[in-house]
């Protein structure tokens, strides 16, 4: 892939994207041709923030006052390279009980269905414990050898000093081999990072930095 010497995006530059489309059952993915990212977290997370800081675009994924609002599957085409995969948030409790109860299944359906998943990437807030949710969620990753990368959103929210203790805490509580990294979608901090890490995982070109 030639590098565009424009780009400011050092590690991945992102030329392309567009939104593909939203499905609620595997019939409605499209192709499993490419390698995917896909992106679970709690509906006040900031999920949809950090895909828009990711491919820097403002308003790609959805964003909103009122958490709950990403109850599809929802792909994105990134440069006709690979797909990132906004999957359904979990945990708000001002959604319908009906819509809580689909978005499990939803989820495993995602996960079960044969694609090229490269990377699941959790997110847990740096400001809250890690959850049940959060736990089972990682526990059904394992046993179905799906690669995970956690990331600790929200990094601008506490200080600097108070950060490496809570990634620390949180890579506890989770059971984790590997530091989560630390994310902010309204600083760009961690941005490379986790580009660096799905590019090695999706078998991408790296950019050399300058």
């Amino acid at each position: 892939m030639p590098v565009d010497p424009t780009a400011d995006n050092r590690v991945y530059p992102v030329r392309r994207v567009s939104y593909l489309t939203s499905a609620v059952r595997p019939r409605q993915f499209p192709p499993a041709d490419r390698p995917e990212v896909a992106f679970a977290g709690r509906s006040n997370v900031g999920k949809s923030s950090l895909i828009n800081r990711l491919l820097e675009r403002r308003a790609l994924a959805r964003t909103g006052k009122t958490p709950g609002r990403t109850q599809t599957v929802n792909f994105f085409n990134v440069n006709d390279e690979l797909y990132f995969v906004d999957l359904p948030g979990y945990g708000y409790a001002k959604v319908p009980e009906s819509v809580r109860a689909s978005w499990r299944p939803m989820v495993e359906s995602y996960l079960g269905a044969g694609r090229d998943l490269r990377r699941l990437v959790l997110l847990q807030d740096i400001r809250r414990d890690p959850g049940e949710e959060e736990k089972s969620l990682l526990d059904w990753l394992r046993q179905g050898d799906i690669p995970a990368q956690v990331v600790v959103t929200k990094a601008d929210k506490i200080s600097r000093g108070g950060r490496a203790a809570r990634a620390a805490a949180i890579r506890k509580q989770l059971g984790l081999t590997e530091a989560p990294l630390l994310f902010s979608a309204r600083t760009g901090e961690g941005r490379e990072a986790v580009w660096s890490t799905l590019v090695r995982a999706c078998g991408l070109i790296e950019t050399e930095k300058t």
